[in-house]
């Protein structure tokens, strides 16, 4: 398997504003993740900012996923259930090559579940308080009871969230021990061992614009004030 595709040729795969989006995302995560355990004072702060920059890059993420290169846009790796239950019988039971330059069927909708799950817990973390010296930005805006259900929904979500990372990473992992293919390294250089055609890459200039927009609006909206 692994010299069948050795022998098939690199092709553009990943474009520059999906890259740079994945890899600003996990440091975000990260250090969301960080300060949210850590929960110091100045560690609170850094939490309820990077929150705001993650929810600019999801809703960045939702636009691309119309306006960006091929194999960022949903219509490319967003299948139904068909699709990803052939997925997993001919490609991982069978160990057969991946049919897909981009996204396989199962990782699209790993894509969208780590979005919606991302959009809930930056939405929730708008309202949320630590009862004791940290509130989300909107926190003021509802009651006291709201903001104590939304902070509970925003821990759930957490939860969710850690899920979520640990399948993604032991798929990752099991793809390159498996069926040695390596799925890192392609989002890193943009480029993929694949049968198929060279992918259509979105504009940086035009995913710049649209999330510079979308984050000066929300630090104004959340933050400034």
């Amino acid at each position: 398997m692994a010299n069948i595709m050795s022998e098939q040729p690199k092709r553009r795969t990943w474009d520059i504003p999906t890259r740079v989006f994945h890899w600003m995302l996990v440091g975000l995560v990260c250090l969301s993740i960080y300060t949210g355990l850590t929960g110091g004072l100045k560690e609170m702060d850094f939490h309820v900012k990077s929150g705001v920059v993650i929810l600019s890059l999801v809703l960045f993420r939702l636009i691309w996923g119309m306006v960006g290169g091929t194999h960022a846009r949903f219509a490319d790796f967003v299948k139904g259930p068909n699709h990803v239950v052939e997925h997993v019988r001919q490609e991982i039971l069978a160990g057969k090559p991946s049919a897909s330059a981009g996204h396989n069927p199962l990782g699209g909708w790993m894509v969208l579940a780590l979005l919606m799950v991302l959009l809930a817990l930056t939405g929730t973390g708008l309202f949320a308080n630590d009862d004791i010296f940290t509130e989300g930005p909107l926190a003021a805006k509802v009651s006291k009871a709201v903001s104590d259900r939304l902070t509970t929904f925003h821990h759930w979500a957490g939860y969710g969230l850690f899920t979520l990372i640990g399948l993604h990473v032991f798929a990752v992992f099991s793809y390159l021990l498996l069926k040695k293919e390596d799925l890192i390294t392609p989002m890193m250089t943009g480029t993929k061992v694949s049968n198929g055609e060279d992918a259509t890459y979105g504009s940086p200039i035009l995913a710049a614009i649209i999330w510079g927009a979308l984050l000066i609006a929300l630090w104004w909206l959340l933050l400034a004030n």
